[in-house]
């Protein structure tokens, strides 16, 4: 298995992410790690490390967090986004990750790798934490701020078929954000996509409200880009603000440092559970080729469990399934 990594993308590139492929190329030697990035970078952070199943590929070109996606990847078709893409649909690599512009790597993803056949928009799905520590598909997060109910039930039947191959959830359950929970709630959009959903053969158990996420209301959540995105950034932003206060709470005097002393086991596997970090990356659902995108402020944990999950992407034949059952509607 060859699977690609873009060095450049993120807020601790290129360190971050050449740690973390080498200690994934040292777990797994089966799978060929290809590096695409400045060769000079790469000579200063390798220092001389390089095993056997780690491979470079030099790309002087990249695309930065502040470029307009589709312009920059017109104009930097040697980028290592747009190169990482091209190497996937090419069969140069089995899989691509990148944790850099977000919407410059679903520009390229669309426009060089290409859409499954049925699909009209791939989506963004991330997990999303739940306090069970087994984690939630949200689909979409960002790559189609405006979506169509066709578009809703294309994220139902491949977030089901993600979530059981890859994830290993058994009959995953796929719920609708909604406003409420009764059938008729919610905005043209949403009524649309649940009559759509319904009929899939998924396990959709209707509309799901904002707040029972958190206890794992269901398994795949569907809803639009632009939702889908406010209700990650909120979450992020909540989760940031209690352990950032809780933290000023059990250092504020002799008597709660003590309570923090013994907390602090319970209190790590909590934040543990609820890291980005342990979840890899999110996968860009509906191109033709595993493309991978990791958080933007991943670190080298983030980077090993990105490459962990693109593998077992890659091993279960996600698109493949996918794919058979869109032939099965009769709409791929």
């Amino acid at each position: 298995m060859r699977i690609a990594l873009d060095i450049m993308g993120g807020d601790h590139a290129p360190a971050a992410m050449v740690e973390g492929a080498l200690q994934a190329a040292e777990e797994w030697s089966d799978t060929e790690l290809i590096l695409l990035g400045p060769a000079k970078k790469f000579e200063a952070l390798l220092k001389g490390r390089l095993p056997a199943n780690l491979s470079l590929k030099a790309v002087e070109e990249w695309i930065t967090a502040e470029e307009e996606p589709v312009r920059a990847i017109r104009r930097k078709k040697g980028s290592t986004i747009v190169v990482g893409c091209r190497m996937v649909r090419e069969g140069e690599a089995d899989a691509f990750i990148s944790a850099g512009n977000t919407g410059a790597l679903m520009a390229a993803g669309t426009m060089v790798t290409g859409r499954l056949d049925g699909i009209a928009r791939p989506a963004l799905a991330p997990m999303f934490p739940t306090l069970d520590g087994k984690g939630m598909l949200v689909l979409d997060v960002g790559a189609n701020p405006e979506a169509r109910p066709e578009h809703l039930e294309q994220y139902a039947l491949m977030g089901s078929i993600y979530a059981e191959r890859v994830l290993g959830f058994k009959k995953p359950r796929v719920g609708l954000l909604n406003i409420g929970t009764e059938e008729g709630k919610g905005t043209t959009l949403t009524k649309e996509s649940f009559e759509r959903i319904r009929v899939l053969p998924v396990h959709f158990i209707g509309n799901v409200e904002a707040r029972d996420l958190l206890d794992g209301g269901c398994d795949v959540l569907v809803c639009d880009g632009f939702t889908g995105n406010v209700l990650l950034k909120n979450t992020e932003g909540v989760a940031k603000a209690v352990f950032g206060r809780l933290k000023e709470e059990l250092t504020r005097s002799p008597a709660t440092k003590l309570a923090a002393a013994i907390l602090k086991p319970g209190l790590k596997r909590f934040a543990k559970e609820m890291d980005y970090k342990e979840h890899g990356g999110a996968p860009l659902l509906g191109l033709i080729r595993p493309v991978v995108k990791a958080h933007g402020s991943s670190d080298t944990r983030a980077v090993y469990n990105a490459v962990c999950q693109a593998r077992r992407f890659v091993e279960r034949n996600v698109i493949k399934e996918i794919s058979e059952e869109l032939q099965r509607l009769g709409r791929g």
